[in-house]
């Protein structure tokens, strides 16, 4: 397999709140993940830095030969251990009240693949070369876009297009959608909104279709993101597996970039 992921401030912002990382434990069991953060005086970094960190540090010491349902369970700990360590340190750090981060993430074992979401950052899957959104968003606008009150076109401009229904750190408790998804695949992508605000699924597909090494294709996804505009920051993270993989052979070429 071959992985990368990237994360861009984009053209607007002045800092980047996005936090983003693949990791592979011994049992080449994979973790992807992108949070995208907000609140005040930077804590939106401060808390996506706290989900991505608490999952790389769980990941490493504790995820090995778990079956499904212990992964789900695995995957739910994770967020509600995460919510605890955000309200914790809005707790001795005044300044961060308020703050919180959508979470996505990806969990490919041999055996399965999971997808887990709290937020409208997104998760994808690659099949027969077409990109499937797997995650939905938990925002203001697709709920209303679900029930039927505004239409696809005018979601993508509305003016509270930035109001999520569900985050960490936003309540006591939260808990994630987690989606079972099929493993007979070529690729997984990740994305915060700063990329699919910007780029529809074809745009996007169009680029992971392509014949570019998977580094030029994120970079290229970044590329356009922010010659749309770049209105925030922009993460991905792509897992790319390749013909000889999904028939049972195994590649080692491995590689990422912070």
């Amino acid at each position: 397999m071959k992985s990368f992921y990237l994360t861009d401030v984009g053209k607007v912002r002045d800092h980047n709140e996005d936090s983003v990382i693949i990791l592979k434990n011994h049992n080449n069991d994979y973790l992807m993940a992108v949070a995208d953060g907000m609140g005040g005086h930077r804590a939106g970094e401060v808390a996506s830095s706290i989900a991505i960190t608490y999952l790389s540090k769980h990941f490493n010491e504790t995820f090995y030969n778990l079956s499904k349902s212990d992964a789900i369970s695995w995957i739910n700990e994770c967020v509600t251990n995460i919510n605890m360590e955000i309200f914790k340190h809005e707790k001795f750090n005044p300044d961060s009240i308020g703050m919180g981060t959508t979470l996505v993430l990806a969990i490919l074992t041999k055996d399965y693949l999971l997808f887990g979401n709290i937020g409208d950052s997104s998760g994808f899957l690659v099949k027969d070369k077409v990109l499937h959104k797997v995650t939905v968003d938990h925002s203001l606008v697709n709920l209303l876009l679900e029930a039927g009150e505004i239409t696809k076109e005018e979601a993508k401009n509305h003016p509270r297009k930035n109001v999520l229904m569900k985050a960490l750190g936003s309540s006591d408790t939260v808990e994630a959608d987690i989606f079972d998804c099929d493993t007979n695949i070529s690729g997984i992508l990740l994305a915060s909104d700063g990329l699919t605000n910007l780029l529809d699924t074809s745009k996007i597909e169009d680029v992971i279709n392509s014949s570019l090494e998977i580094e030029e294709k994120i970079v290229s996804l970044i590329t356009k993101a922010n010659n749309a505009g770049g209105t925030d920051n922009i993460s991905v993270a792509y897992l790319e597996i390749d013909e000889k993989e999904e028939s049972g052979e195994d590649s080692d070429s491995e590689r990422s970039e912070d």
